[in-house]
């Protein structure tokens, strides 16, 4: 087969086609008045701090988009908290990058969207193992980008392998329903004694015991058929959970009743902070997919507020070039740039490019430890509405 996937180009992107129509439009009409002023555009999402905290994700891509063009970029680090203001800064000839706002926004609102709910996730289960299962609901040309920031966020583990060779993680799992009933009803031992043989010996060996029967009795089951089994997994089907709490904590007594304390229970399927605050006591992880991976992109969006070296924005937007700061209190300040900043307040908005070239390094461990303190500097507790 030669025909391809519907799938935008590497190529077309840093070229700046993949751009909405009407920039092409405006650089139509911009070149035929010979006009390409200087300005200083931002990335901002809210204009004032809003006391609701989002993560800062899809840095390293934007950088490589925007690697190569006569412009300067500053911008918060991958991994910091913000509740308003700019995210990034641009400034430069307006025609250096017009075209590149439409992959640029992408690059940034998708997965800062994604880390904060992988964010909200984590907070919900702090002591709890928490495994991000959610590349299979969205296109696969952007699971790298799904599994990277659920790790920024700060879950523990990803399950795409594809996307962990892209950014240097490796992926683990269970085992699906699909392998249980391949060796049919009344099997499962056979199920797991395969897996357990099959397996690398590193891998974890942890049962999937919600296919034929009672959770409780196919969990004793596996704790019986495999030796050093880590683990079990409930994934049932949400027409079949009625209390799933009990159902958790019957699989739990009876294993230990039996002599299995050691194995750990894992949770999957339709899982929220919601759920994961309610059954964190009684179970040891949780896979959480569709909740992180369809998380809506954060509505950023590129403004223009300085032309030519003077203030300019349109309505409803704030004019000038600004600064956003971290307080001593934990707190997000914007102010205007040429303005002193607040007392032992730190500057967010760090060098990112100059003259074109990329001035920062992207390390992912870093990152994550960033998000990690800052969350905790911030006194931020995740979410408990609108789940």
């Amino acid at each position: 087969m030669t025909e391809e996937f519907d799938v935008v180009s590497p190529e077309a992107i840093r070229e700046g086609r993949a751009t909405d129509a009407y920039f092409d439009r405006t650089m139509e009409a911009l070149e035929h008045a010979g006009k390409n002023p200087d300005v200083v555009a931002e990335v901002t999402a809210n204009q004032f701090a809003t006391g609701q905290w989002k993560l800062l994700a899809g840095l390293k891509d934007a950088a490589e988009l925007l690697e190569g063009r006569s412009v300067d970029v500053d911008a918060l680090p991958e991994g910091q908290l913000f509740d308003g203001g700019p995210v990034m800064r641009i400034e430069g000839s307006y025609r250096e990058f017009c075209r590149l706002e439409t992959a640029l926004l992408g690059f940034l609102s998708h997965p800062t969207g994604i880390a904060t709910r992988a964010l909200e996730a984590r907070y919900a289960a702090p002591e709890s193992t928490v495994l991000s299962f959610g590349s299979r609901h969205v296109h696969p040309s952007i699971a790298a980008m799904i599994e990277r920031s659920a790790l920024l966020g700060g879950l523990d583990g990803i399950s795409n392998v594809a996307a962990g060779e892209v950014i240097g993680r490796e992926a683990g799992g269970t085992m699906p329903h699909a392998l249980m009933i391949c060796f049919g009803r009344g099997n499962q031992e056979e199920a797991w004694q395969a897996f357990d043989a099959a397996v690398p010996e590193e891998t974890p060996r942890i049962a999937l015991t919600d296919t034929y029967s009672d959770e409780t009795d196919e969990a004793l089951r596996a704790a019986e058929a495999v030796d050093d089994l880590a683990g079990v997994r409930l994934d049932t089907t949400g027409s079949r959970r009625g209390d799933f709490r009990h159902i958790v904590r019957e699989v739990r007594w009876t294993l230990d009743a039996y002599g299995h304390g050691d194995v750990e229970l894992f949770l999957s399927g339709g899982i929220t902070p919601a759920t994961m605050r309610e059954l964190r006591d009684v179970a040891d992880g949780f896979g959480v997919g569709g909740y992180v991976a369809n998380a809506d992109p954060l509505d950023f969006a590129l403004d223009i507020v300085e032309l030519d070296g003077e203030p300019a924005a349109k309505r409803g937007k704030l004019t000038g070039t600004k600064s956003v700061y971290r307080t001593a209190d934990g707190g997000h300040h914007i102010g205007l740039a040429d303005r002193d900043a607040p007392e032992d307040a730190e500057s967010l908005l760090e060098p990112l490019i100059r003259d074109g070239d990329i001035v920062r390094e992207f390390d992912l461990d870093g990152a994550i430890d960033r998000a990690a303190a800052d969350a905790e500097r911030v006194g931020y507790e995740g979410v408990t509405v609108n789940e």
